[in-house]
């Protein structure tokens, strides 16, 4: 078994590449990078089918949404699933669906019992695989590396994703052209094998907490709960969907046009997809210095106004020797924008929240591209893929330009570790996990003249507690004694109320110290804490003193 804390380098040696120097996330990565390759020969393989079956545009384009919706419909269940359950036992589950499916593809195409139905059905199970994959497979690099190389492990998985992109679609080209379809199904195959075959070598060592684990139904509302309080998260959503949606137009046209309008083959299809795949490959490596010498929002801002380009140029140009270029500048527009969201998205939440938060970035960033697919490829076979790309690459303009004020910048210098500084509740007697409602009140005492800055600061609290757990807050003032405040907020249950003590943050607690600063006493301010339920506390239950 690997142990994915063997032969760590220290972490200020973290570096562009040495994420790579931890054994576990190198199996990891290669056997990741493996099945992307074998993810973008099926693409290639059952796009190349469907133009050739049926020469529709909105059928190509269906295969491509039809991997795709699935993680639109499944990515928020995914991520629950992920942040609640052993994510190496999940990662082998969804990595036996996908191959089975993929030896079905093959074995299907080798008895010519493929339909063009079919063909969508099954790319729709594939897709069913992946939507549940992701999540896990994305938060899983925030245990496998330390906390500095978090940036540089997320940023080797873009690259990853894009060595795929740049190979995966030659390889499948060669294979479908020289070979058949049912050798690039069975190679897909192969490779989920090798992902199995990781995973399995997976010795995990899980965060020990000594609250029981969420259910799904609480885990999900908690996700939410969360998303809808954390800005910086929904800033990379919000970029989102101001790229995607356009950015699909790519995908969904290139191989009309390449057999419609150029009268093409597989061959020079797949040159072009791996064209994109060197241009995002190359624009990985220059990131680094680019990202030091531009703020985050501008650099994305930029890409994807190179994006619209590299559309305007696949919409005017039928030259061989003109399109690989324009691909190589779609490519490296893409990596730029995709690393740039990918990197905020996992530095904007804390690591219990990881994959339900990668799950929403993922079903975002999944619908546009669902989406936009199928509404380029019917705009192109109502009018043209022509005026369908150029329709597109104003879209991300504008879709550029109405975001870009929306800030990511700033993420990976979040410290979103758990900061631990709550102490215990004390009790006379135990309380039940299930005992609820909890009310908890917080007395501060605050000078007239530290009045508004206290204001400030309670409110950023406010979201805080709301944010991991907290179903009512609000803070009030003593009429009889001005500048005696009582912040109180409820929870669900006593376990819930457990659960804020683990997730509060470094970050959280630099705010609580400002409040803590401002306080005038004594003593600290009191806590106390009230519990609902069928069996009372004793009525001599003592207060006590904290940093909650």
């Amino acid at each position: 078994m690997v142990n994915a804390t063997a032969s760590q380098p220290s972490p200020q040696a973290a570096g562009a590449w040495s994420p790579l120097k931890v054994s576990m996330f190198r199996a990891l990565w290669l056997a990741i990078l493996a099945s992307n390759i074998g993810t973008w020969v099926n693409d290639v393989a059952a796009a190349w089918v469907m133009a050739e079956r049926t020469g529709s545009p909105l059928m190509v384009a269906l295969v491509q949404s039809a991997t795709t919706v699935p993680i639109v419909l499944l990515a928020l269940a995914a991520g629950t699933l992920a942040d609640i359950v052993d994510r190496r036992k999940y990662l082998l589950l969804t990595q036996g669906w996908m191959l089975l499916v993929a030896a079905v593809m093959a074995t299907l195409t080798a008895f010519d019992l493929l339909t063009p139905n079919l063909l969508v059905l099954l790319t729709f199970c594939m897709g069913c695989g992946a939507a549940m994959a992701m999540p896990a497979q994305a938060a899983i690099v925030s245990e496998l590396v330390p906390q500095p190389m978090l940036a540089s492990a997320v940023a080797l998985n873009s690259i990853g994703i894009n060595i795929a992109r740049s190979i995966g679609p030659a390889i499948g080209g060669v294979i479908v052209a020289q070979l058949g379809a049912v050798w690039a199904f069975g190679f897909n195959a192969i490779t989920f094998a090798a992902m199995l075959f990781v995973v399995w070598g997976w010795k995990r060592d899980p965060k020990a907490s000594s609250l029981p684990p969420e259910g799904f139904g609480a885990g999900l509302k908690a996700g939410l709960r969360y998303a809808s309080r954390a800005g910086r998260l929904q800033a990379v959503l919000i970029k989102s969907v101001g790229f995607f949606f356009f950015a699909a137009a790519m995908n969904a046209m290139l191989p009309v046009v390449v057999r419609g309008q150029m009268h093409g083959g597989a061959g020079q299809y797949g040159i072009l997809l791996g064209c994109i795949g060197i241009g995002a490959v190359g624009g990985a490596l220059l990131l680094p210095r680019l990202r030091a010498k531009l703020d985050r929002d501008l650099l994305v801002l930029l890409a994807t106004l190179a994006l619209a380009c590299s559309l305007v140029g696949l919409a005017l140009t039928r030259s061989w020797y003109v399109l690989p270029v324009v691909m190589l500048v779609n490519g490296f527009a893409w990596i730029t924008v995709l690393s740039s969201l990918q990197i905020a998205a996992q530095t904007a939440v804390p690591a219990w929240v990881r994959a339900r938060a990668l799950a929403l970035y993922i079903m975002v960033f999944s619908a546009g591209m669902a989406a936009g697919g199928l509404s380029w490829g019917a705009l192109a076979q109502r009018t043209s893929p022509e005026l369908a790309l150029l329709v597109a690459a104003v879209g991300a303009v504008v879709g550029g330009l109405l975001v870009w004020r929306v800030r990511i910048a700033g993420t990976e210098e979040l410290n979103l570790r758990p900061a631990g500084h709550w102490p215990a509740p004390e009790l006379a007697v135990p309380v039940s996990h299930d005992r609820g409602p909890v009310l908890v009140t917080v007395e501060y005492r605050i000078e007239a003249g530290d009045r508004a800055l206290f204001q400030a600061q309670i409110r950023a609290l406010g979201t805080i507690r709301r944010r991991d757990g907290a179903v009512v807050w609000g803070v009030v003032e003593d009429v009889a004694t001005p500048g005696v405040h009582l912040e109180y907020f409820v929870t669900p249950s006593w376990l819930e109320h457990l659960r804020q003590h683990e997730r509060i943050t470094a970050d959280d607690k630099a705010i609580q110290e400002t409040l803590r600063g401002l306080h005038r006493g004594e003593r600290a301010p009191i806590v106390r804490h009230f519990v609902g339920g069928q069996d009372p506390l004793p009525a001599n239950v003592p207060h006590h003193h904290s940093d909650i």
